[in-house]
Order: C-alpha cells, then structure tokens, then sequence
C-alpha cells in the first residue's frame, strides 16, 4: 500500500543487510507500534537510526525533548542520541524504522559523505518537507523496498547507493525542512517537558527537587506530582537514569576508567552509581562494560 500517495508499506516486511558492528549493515522494519508498548524510558543505539513516521500523529521525545510527529516526518538520530517514540491511544501507528553503519570511504567521498551526515547534527533531527521534495527523498526508499523484492549479486550495492541518495536529498533540501514543533500539551506539561530537557543538557551538574522547583518557579510538591504523572519517574530517578544512559555511552565507547565515568555523569560517588546502575539495569557498570553483545543492545527491543 501506499502512504499519503508516496511511500510503499508492507506490514512486518524486513530488510537487513550485515549485523551491527565496523560492517555494511542496514536494517529496514516496516510494522506498527501502540501506545500499550510505549518505551519506559528514552534508549540509544551505538548506530544511525531514521524513523520515517506513516500516521496521523505521534510524538518523538530526544534528550528530553518533545517532538510533535505528523505523517511523512523523518527523525534523524545519530548514534548515543537518548530517544522514544510515544504512540498515541487507539488503533496502532505504522511507521518504517531505519538502523544503519555505512563503512569509512576512501579519501574523497569520505569528505562528501562528513557533509551528508551534517543532516543528524543540526539543532532540529526532524524533517518534515512538503509535495515534490518529499516525494523526491521518499522515492529512494521506494527504490530500496523493490531491489529487495528481488535480490542478486548486486542487491547490497544497489541498497547502498539508493540509500546514500535518500540522505544525500535531505541535506540538498535541507533549507526547505518545514518542520516547526507545536505541541497541544497544556501549560504544565510544557513546563514538565522544558525540565526534562533541562535535565539532559545539565545531568553532569547537581540536580535536585528543590534546585529545579526554584529555577522552574513551581512549587516543590506540585513539581514532584505532576512529573511523574507527565513522564511515569520519580524527579530522582529521572535524573539518575539519565545519568545512567549517558554513563553507558561513555562504558561502550570509551576506555575511560569506571569511577571516572561516574563523576563525569554527575554520581558524586562510585557507590551511589553502581547502585543507580544495578537499580535500573541489573547489571553492574562493569559486567555491562564486558558484555561483548552490549553493543547491540535494544536493536530488537526499541518499541519504536
């Protein structure tokens, strides 16, 4: 079938190409999500991801921050980036989730593709363009989902290029990016989603109820209800999750020492983060350090 005249969907029809890692890996999911398994908290991957959203509405949380959805929109999230969809109630949303590691190139195309990957590093990761240029970007997948209806020799090459094509148009049109991001939330959800995204840009700093009741100008009891009634956390444990996330990140990518990550994150001990990190992922800082599939973590479980 055909989404808003453009883009071809096939229910739980699957592409992949390689597995997570230094290779060519790409892995197209076609399907639907409901609101019922909405993630509990934002995730990351250790790869790109692009989540093309094919519904009517729906909302994108980054780093803390909430992105309203409509049909066509593109999320460009680069590898690390804290981020959920959240699925309205009522019938599922379809959407077409993109996982993908493009090897290093030689010298010059290399240098062309740095400039591509400009389009996941910008302030706004949603892209929302209008008539001829969405259909234009949007066709290259087109492409993509009938080479893979008939494979060959040459079917990971021709999905290769095809989707080099797909982000090569969106940073050509970057400048006609529409996208403009208003939300119908209520005055106290707005304020709620303001600190969630506080917490993010200032997780290594000393966070408290009282600190961001001050700052936010509410109340420390009004603060405390209403957050975990907008995001299902506790204010503490929001925080120390986030905290959490970000010290994964760093235990994946970087050989730093343990008790140094800690304190990079915010823990003002090593004790206090290895407890907030068995807490959340039953699993000690180093035992997720030396598990060899750590990397890969989530693929199968985004809820996305």
């Amino acid at each position: 079938m055909l989404i808003d005249n453009t883009l071809i969907y096939e229910q739980q029809y699957k592409i992949e190409i390689g597995q997570p890692g230094r290779n060519l890996f790409y892995f197209f999911d076609y399907d639907e999500r409901y609101y019922s398994i909405n993630m509990e908290f934002q995730h990351f991957h250790q790869f790109y991801e692009m989540c093309v959203f094919l519904d009517e509405k729906a909302g994108h949380i980054i780093d803390g921050v909430w992105y309203d959805l409509r049909c066509c929109d593109i999320v460009a999230l680069r590898p690390s980036l804290l981020h959920k969809t959240a699925y309205p109630e009522g019938a599922p949303s379809k959407r077409l989730i993109i996982q993908f590691h493009i090897p290093p190139m030689i010298s010059q195309l290399e240098n062309c593709m740095r400039h591509v990957y400009e389009i996941f590093n910008g302030d706004c990761p949603i892209y929302r363009f209008e008539d001829r240029y969405r259909k234009e970007i949007l066709e290259k997948l087109n492409d993509i989902y009938y080479l893979s209806q008939s494979p060959n020799e040459l079917t990971e090459l021709s999905i290769n290029g095809r989707f080099i094509e797909f982000l090569s148009l969106i940073y050509f049109y970057r400048d006609k990016n529409s996208y403009s991001n208003r939300s119908d939330f209520d005055s106290i959800t707005s304020k709620i989603y303001s600190i969630t995204a506080y917490i993010h840009s200032h997780y290594t700093e000393q966070l408290s109820l009282d600190v961001l009741a001050k700052k936010f100008y509410i109340s420390s009891f009004y603060l405390s209800h209403q957050f975990k009634k907008v995001t299902g956390f506790t204010l503490t444990d929001y925080i120390q999750m986030t905290r959490v996330r970000n010290a994964q990140t760093l235990l994946l990518s970087t050989a730093a020492p343990i008790t140094e990550i800690a304190f990079q994150c915010g823990f003002t001990s090593f004790s206090q983060f290895n407890r907030a990190f068995n807490k959340f992922l039953h699993i000690s800082p180093s035992g997720f350090r030396k598990n060899s599939g750590a990397s890969t973590i989530y693929r199968k479980e985004t809820g996305l």
